[in-house]
């Protein structure tokens, strides 16, 4: 850290303390600032293997967050699993000197570049992981399903489980239903709209996602749903609405 200059990046969004939800599994309830008045949900699952520490859908945090980040061991991984996020990703990855991995093609934020790319069958940072591809998309997002317990799926925006929106503003609160965002577990209904390619449809993406083992399941907004997220997540995928459209929704600055 010698060489490490935190000026040149962001300074950190409010956030709560760090919290274990599963053994060596541990959850950051971040926020990200749209504009001046709509303040949004986002959040950074740590996930520790030994002493390394694998960050996923990363945020930077505050000094005293940092501190105790680095009490639960060394962060060794940072990565990027949606094409919308990665505003914090080149701070957390020079804070840490890790290694970053995200898909090909994740580039609205281009630095930093990747150790690692995410591919199907490829390499990943965690030894019980394994990765998820959305193929019917029109830019790469993906999942991690971690193997401990019954599962435990990290997703990005594709779902999102909200059990309440209290670290959104007044603004967002009011916003969030009128945009289809519930309390509940739900597809992205900005996120279906903007990845959708035109005529097509992600619902075989998610049907196959139906497929994998996971009774959890923490996205990068919203709230963890530490059981029964499996169900929930078929019930999200029976309401959503699949299908090709020429509605293309401009998601401005997400984390």
């Amino acid at each position: 850290m010698s060489n490490f200059d935190s000026g040149q990046y962001a300074d950190a969004f409010p956030h709560d303390p760090i919290r274990e939800v599963a053994p060596d599994l541990f959850f950051v309830g971040g926020t990200f600032q749209m504009n001046r008045l709509m303040r949004i949900s986002r959040n950074m699952v740590v996930v520790r293997s030994g002493n390394e520490l694998t960050l996923l859908n990363p945020i930077r945090l505050s000094a005293a967050g940092e501190r105790e980040l680095e009490s639960l061991g060394t962060v060794k991984h940072v990565v990027r699993l949606g094409s919308f996020h990665g505003y914090d990703d080149a701070y957390v990855v020079a804070r840490f000197a890790a290694k970053f991995w995200c898909q090909p093609g994740s580039d609205r934020y281009e630095m930093p570049k990747p150790d690692h790319e995410l591919a199907t069958g490829g390499p990943l940072p965690l030894p019980d992981a394994e990765l998820f591809e959305f193929r019917e998309i029109r830019k790469p997002e993906c999942a991690l399903l971690i193997r401990r317990g019954k599962g435990i799926l990290i997703t990005c925006d594709g779902l999102q489980h909200y059990g309440d929106f209290s670290r959104h503003s007044l603004v967002a609160k009011t916003m969030m239903p009128l945009m289809g965002f519930g309390r509940r577990m739900l597809v992205g209904p900005l996120w279906l709209k903007y990845l959708t390619r035109r005529g097509g449809t992600l619902k075989p993406d998610f049907e196959r996602l139906l497929e994998l083992p996971f009774d959890a399941l923490i996205s990068a907004h919203g709230t963890p749903l530490m059981t029964g997220a499996r169900e929930a997540v078929r019930q999200a995928v029976a309401q959503a609405k699949f299908g090709g459209s020429d509605q293309r929704t401009t998601l401005k600055n997400k984390g």
